[in-house]
C-alpha cells in the first residue's frame, strides 16, 4: 500500500532530513521491546520495577545527541511521562553494569549492520576476503567532584576506560570492553578481546597491545593482526632484510622474525615490516616497525604498511565522539554511569553511520567521505530531533513503524536523495600558522584586547 504522509512530514523531510532519518533508523533497529530484552538478558543485580531500561536508553540518547545538555535537563523536560523521581533515574543509571552497557553496544551494532548491508551502503573492504577491525583504548575524562569521596581531593577523578573495536567498512563501532577502574592498564583487557576473535579477522592496533599472548591468541583463533612493534618485545631475525618498495610515507623493508612463546608455547614466526619514514613522527622517530602474521599472498609488505595507516580512523572516531556528540558526561561521577553514557554515545554514533550509509548509497562514497561534515549532520539532529515528536502524530509514527523492511529502506533512500549536501559541506582548514614567540606584556596577568586593537590603529 502506498505510504501517505502529512504535509508536515514532507516539510520535515525537506527541512530537517537528518534527524528524520536518524529517528527512522533508531525506531526500526532499536525498538523499546528489543532494548528491554537486552537488559533482561544481560543485567547483573538490577531489576525493572517502575522504570524501563528502554526509557532510560531513550533519555540518555537525547543527551548523547545534544538535544539536552545534561541528564537532569532531559528528565525535567519529560518529568510527567517518566513517572519516577529524578533520584530513581540516577539510581538506575548509576547501577548499570558495564557488561550490560557492552551488550547494548554489541546488540545495536548487529541490528544497525543489517540496515547498512540492506542499504548496500558499506564502504569497500580494506582487504578483500577478510574483516578488518581496528582496536584502540579510550580513557574517559575526569568528572566533576560531586561524589562525597571526591570532594577533598584536587586530583581529577577518572570514571573508567574502555577498549573500542571499530569496523572501517561499516564506519561503525561494533564492540566495546568497558572497565570501571580508570587506572587499569589497557593490556589487562586483552583477554576479553581474544574471546571475540573470529576466523579471517584482521586486527589492527598500536604498539601498546604488542603482547606475546595476544598475538599468539589471535593466531590460534584463526585471526590475523597488523600491529606496531613494542620495543619491550624481543625478537630474533630469520634471514636477511629485503627492500620491498616505497609508499607515500617512506621506504618499506621486510624480514622474517621469531618471537619466543610463554610457558609451553613454542616460538611464533611473524613478518616484520620496517618503514623508514620520510618525515619523523611527533615523537621524533625515524622508522616504524610492524608485526603481522598475514601471508605475503594475502598482503604484501607495502599493503601491510598502508593498512596500518588506516588505524587513524578509530582515533578520528574518538575525536568525532567528543565534538559531534556528548560522549563523556562529566557530571556523572559513578563509573558505571559514566561508562553507560559513553556506550549510549557509541550507539548514537552508529546510528549516524547508518544515516551516512544511506547518503553514501545515493551520492557515492567519495562525496560523503570528502565533502560532507559529520559535525553539521550531528548539529542538525540535535536541533531538529524534538520537532519530529511534536509535529508528526502518533498515528503517523505507528504507520512508519509498520512499514515492511523494503518500504523502510526505500523511504530512507528517498529522503537521502532529496538532501541538499551543500548544507553540510566540509570546510577543511589550511595549514596551521606557527605560533609567534610570546614576548610582550610578560609582567601582566591580563591585557585588554580592545586597547591593543586601538593602539595598533
Amino acid at each position: 500500500m502506498e505510504l501517505t504522509l502529512s504535509e508536515m512530514f514532507e516539510n520535515l523531510r525537506a527541512k530537517v532530513p537528518m534527524p528524520l532519518m536518524a529517528k527512522l533508523v533508531m525506531d526500526r533497529a532499536l525498538p523499546p521491546e528489543k532494548v528491554d530484552t537486552w537488559f533482561e538478558e544481560n543485567r547483573d543485580r538490577q531489576y525493572t520495577r517502575d522504570l524501563l531500561f528502554s526509557t532510560v536508553f531513550e533519555l540518555m540518547n537525547l543527551v548523547a545527541v545534544k538535544v539536552f545538555t545534561s541528564t537532569h535537563a532531559a528528565y525535567q523536560a519529560d518529568k510527567e511521562a517518566m513517572a519516577v523521581s529524578v533520584t530513581s533515574l540516577y539510581n538506575k543509571i548509576n547501577a548499570v553494569d558495564p557488561m550490560t552497557s557492552r551488550a547494548m553496544v554489541r546488540g545495536a551494532a548487529v541490528e544497525l549492520e543489517k540496515t547498512v548491508m540492506a542499504l548496500k551502503g558499506a564502504r569497500p573492504g580494506l582487504l578483500p576476503g577478510y574483516r578488518v577491525k581496528l582496536l584502540d583504548g579510550n580513557c574517559l575524562e575526569a568528572t566533576e567532584h560531586r561524589l562525597a569521596v571526591l570532594r577533598r581531593t584536587p586530583a581529577g577523578p577518572l570514571p573508567g576506560k574502555s577498549l573500542v573495536v571499530y569496523d572501517p567498512s561499516l564506519t561503525m563501532v561494533i564492540d566495546v570492553f568497558p572497565c570501571e577502574d580508570g587506572h587499569t592498564q589497557e593490556r589487562a583487557l586483552l583477554g576479553d578481546v581474544l574471546s571475540t576473535v573470529e576466523s579471517r579477522d584482521v586486527w589492527i592496533w598500536d604498539r601498546n597491545f604488542c603482547v606475546r599472548d595476544f598475538l599468539a591468541g589471535i593466531q590460534k583463533n584463526g585471526g590475523y593482526f597488523i600491529g606496531r612493534h613494542h620495543k619491550g618485545m624481543a625478537y630474533t631475525p630469520v634471514g636477511e632484510e629485503c627492500f620491498v618498495g616505497r609508499t607515500e610515507t617512506g621506504a618499506v623493508y621486510e624480514q622474517s622474525v621469531t618471537v619466543t612463546g610463554t610457558g609451553d608455547r613454542p616460538p611464533s614466526k611473524y613478518r616484520l615490516i620496517r618503514v623508514s619514514l620520510k618525515t619523523n613522527t611527533r615523537d621524533g622517530e625515524t622508522e616504524i616497525l610492524l608485526l603481522t602474521n598475514l601471508s605475503k599472498s594475502a598482503a604484501n609488505a607495502k599493503l601491510v604498511a598502508e593498512l596500518y595507516r588506516r588505524r587513524w580512523e578509530i582515533e578520528t572516531t574518538f575525536q568525532k565522539l567528543e565534538k559531534h556528540l556528548h560522549s563523556e558526561v562529566n557530571s556523572l561521577g559513578y563509573p558505571k554511569a559514566a561508562l553507560f553514557a559513553f556506550c549510549i554515545a557509541l550507539v548514537a554514533y552508529d546510528i549516524l553511520a547508518v544515516v551516512a550509509a544511506a547518503l553514501r548509497r545515493v551520492h557515492g562514497d567519495e562525496v560523503i567521505q570528502t565533502k560532507v561534515s559529520g559535525f553539521y549532520i550531528a548539529g542538525e539532529i540535535s536541533r531538529g530531533y524534538l520537532s519530529l515528536e511534536i509535529t508528526i502524530s502518533p498515528e503517523e509514527w505507528s504507520q512508519l513503524r509498520a512499514l515492511s523492511d523494503a518500504a523502510h529502506l526505500d523511504l530512507l533512500l528517498r529522503i537521502a536523495s532529496t538532501v541538499n549536501l551543500a548544507k553540510y559541506k566540509k570546510h577543511s582548514r589550511g595549514p596551521r600558522k606557527p605560533r609567534p614567540e610570546r614576548t610582550e606584556y610578560l609582567d601582566k596577568p591580563h591585557v585588554s584586547t580592545a586597547r591593543l586593537l586601538r593602539d595598533r590603529k
